[in-house]
């Protein structure tokens, strides 16, 4: 459980790195499991969905993505394809992640997710009824791994009140050099949410509202080894950059939201008909 301390810096800094959260053999269960889900994927029959943050091509929007929120589905880094569209990577080093529904469907996964320690954590951090969503692994593929824009979560997964938290799960060192995590410190109290992702009338996806201005140089690198849980104000300002190295930088995540709380429509991630997002008990 978290001590006072923690609590007080989550609350200051809008994250906090555990070391050790995990045991290194679970970590490598983890990979392990990771690999296994790349080895037995199958590109017969796949869109060949490429996952892009919406900087320079139209963000992700079809309905294999749409779809995914209860499902294990492949995406794509942009940098596996030439310019022509040509897979250039072996599925194993091409994909950018695995989602969104993990914790539904995968034993190992599901086990890291779904707990009574899990739970404790998100009833200190203020849940009521926590509600676990957009669960994925990402793999920030080596030389390929794509950056991750500035963003605050609760871009992506809108509530009145504002409730989204972050479980993120570092399967292996995150570093400067494969694309660890940089925060604003503090930014979850001085910038507030005002642009969202949701799905357009048309169909697919687009971004709603004007980002807010944020000071670059205020970012801190957060480095983490193996086996360490970042918790993630929703509000809190993150990104990586890209993985230029030959190391991969695989990571587990699942988000939290309250089940008291009005969850928009119109969010890109919904539930599936007659459904409700997994209770965290």
């Amino acid at each position: 459980m978290l001590t006072d301390d923690q609590l007080a810096q989550f609350d200051r800094d809008g994250f906090l790195a555990i070391p050790d959260f995990f045991t290194q053999e679970k970590a490598e269960q983890l990979k392990a499991r990771a690999d296994e889900l790349l080895q037995q994927f199958d590109l017969e029959g796949h869109p060949m969905t490429q996952f892009s943050t919406g900087e320079n091509k139209a963000h992700i929007g079809d309905d294999y993505f749409l779809d995914s929120g209860d499902k294990v589905r492949y995406f794509f880094e942009e940098g596996a394809f030439d310019d022509k569209g040509n897979l250039i990577k072996p599925k194993e080093r091409a994909i950018n992640k695995i989602g969104h529904g993990l914790h539904m469907h995968d034993p190992l996964y599901a086990e890291i997710s779904l707990n009574a320690k899990m739970a404790g954590l998100a009833r200190q951090l203020g849940f009521e009824s926590p509600r676990v969503l957009q669960s994925m692994i990402i793999c920030k593929q080596p030389s390929i791994g794509g950056k991750v824009p500035s963003h605050q979560d609760s871009t992506f997964l809108y509530t009145e009140p504002l409730s989204a938290k972050g479980f993120w799960f570092a399967l292996e060192d995150c570093t400067p050099d494969n694309g660890c995590l940089s925060f604003i410190p503090g930014s979850h109290k001085d910038v507030p949410v005002t642009k969202r992702f949701v799905r357009s009338e048309g169909g697919g996806t687009t971004f709603i509202g004007d980002d807010s201005v944020i000071d670059e140089s205020k970012y801190v690198e957060v480095p983490v080894k193996r086996g360490t849980l970042v918790l993630i104000h929703g509000s809190v300002v993150h990104k990586s950059t890209p993985n230029l190295s030959n190391l991969s930088r695989f990571i587990y995540t699942f988000h939290v939201i309250e089940g008291n709380a009005h969850y928009d429509k119109d969010n890109w991630l919904q539930a599936a008909p007659n459904t409700e997002f997994t209770l965290l008990a």
